[in-house]
């Protein structure tokens, strides 16, 4: 046996190669149990989905599409690229695209972190954060949120000699809240430049504060940071799967060798050109959604609920100790939301007949003491 030789103990026929051992401590996406009989339908309020199923010009593109089924897409999907470098004036080299951005989440922890780096972002924030950082070997320095909203003195003084990488989900997931331009753009000031900062828009389309960040105009002078967005929330396509990432070009190339490749899949591409086509006819559905968003969390209000003020497509009501009570409460009349345990419920904006049973449901709850 040469000294380069592992030797190998049998165990016998039942042995396994053992997973990582640190999969042990990483946290996965559980899937919400089968809810109890409801009277009447069930409203899917509780993973942030678009309520609207495809305009009909998109559904004609998947059945066309659908035709073709058994053909390979191409390793990248050149077309959505090169359309979305000009929609957002940028150059197609600086394009990354994966199946949702938990994709190209996966594509940066193995192109850009090693073992033991640190990775700061704020907590309660979007739930692939621990889990990407944790695959990767990394360690993750959660800063808690204040107020529901990005703390973002206390993530600038997390950044240590360790700091490999920051995580910014902007608007926040689940609090719905957000810093603005103006606060983001003096924290982005003060990450030192070999550090990556990843700036998380997938709610882009629904913030309208005079004070939304711009994370496509943000990177042109930042070589450290990645804007991330996604076709899922607005543009109406969660069940397609296409994320797209902005970075300089460095960056994007080093993240595109760790696309799988075809992981945009052909009818994934083609119903996210048609939606890029009728972009304007899918953004008069966005306007909706945030006209309900308004009208369903002044009523919560006057119903003697906190809700946080919000810049996507659900609420936050910080419920504390009863989230899980309320939640249970609510399933049972066809209403299914996201518990946070001890911290609140993340509430989909739906369509207005779901939020009318929302409220309903609301009025006749009695609401989490303050």
């Amino acid at each position: 046996m040469s000294p380069t030789t592992t030797a190998h103990t049998p165990t016998g026929p039942g042995a396994a190669p053992a997973p990582r051992p640190v999969l042990a401590g990483i946290p996965a996406y559980v899937p919400k149990p089968p809810a109890p009989p409801a009277e009447g339908p069930s409203h899917r309020l509780f993973l942030n989905e678009n309520p609207y199923p495809p305009l009909p010009s998109v559904a004609e593109t998947l059945a066309r599409a659908a035709t073709e089924a058994h053909l390979y897409p191409t390793i990248q999907p050149e077309r959505l690229t090169h359309a979305l470098a000009r929609r957002l004036d940028v150059p197609p080299a600086h394009l990354v695209t994966g199946p949702g951005s938990v994709g190209i989440y996966q594509q940066i922890g193995q192109a850009l972190l090693e073992p033991g780096d640190e990775v700061v972002y704020a907590w309660t924030s979007f739930e692939a954060y621990p889990i990407v950082t944790r695959m990767a070997g990394a360690v993750p320095v959660e800063v808690p949120l204040a107020g529901g909203v990005h703390d973002l003195d206390a993530m600038a003084a997390a950044i240590g000699p360790r700091t490999r990488a920051v995580l910014l989900c902007e608007p926040n997931n689940p609090t719905g809240t957000a810093v603005g331009a103006a606060r983001l753009e003096r924290f982005l000031d003060r990450v030192p430049g070999d550090v990556l900062v990843v700036l998380d828009e997938a709610y882009f389309e629904f913030h309208r504060s005079p004070d939304a960040a711009d994370g496509v105009a943000l990177y042109r002078e930042r070589p450290n940071l990645v804007t991330l967005r996604t076709f899922s929330k607005a543009y109406g396509l969660a069940g397609m799967r296409v994320g797209y990432a902005v970075a300089q070009a460095p960056i994007a190339e080093a993240l595109r060798k760790c696309a799988v490749p075809c992981g945009v899949g052909r009818l994934a591409e083609e119903a996210a050109l048609t939606a890029l086509e009728v972009e304007g006819e899918l953004l008069q559905r966005v306007e909706r959604i945030v006209a309900e968003r308004e009208r369903t969390r002044e009523a919560l209000l006057g119903l003697g609920w906190e809700v946080l003020p919000s810049e996507t497509n659900f609420l936050w009501l910080p419920a504390g100790r009863d989230a899980e009570r309320v939640a249970a409460g609510w399933e049972r009349r066809g209403l299914l939301v996201r518990a946070f345990p001890d911290e609140g419920l993340r509430v989909t904006v739906g369509t207005p007949e779901a939020n009318d049973l929302l409220l309903t449901a609301a009025k006749e709850t009695v609401p989490p003491a303050r």
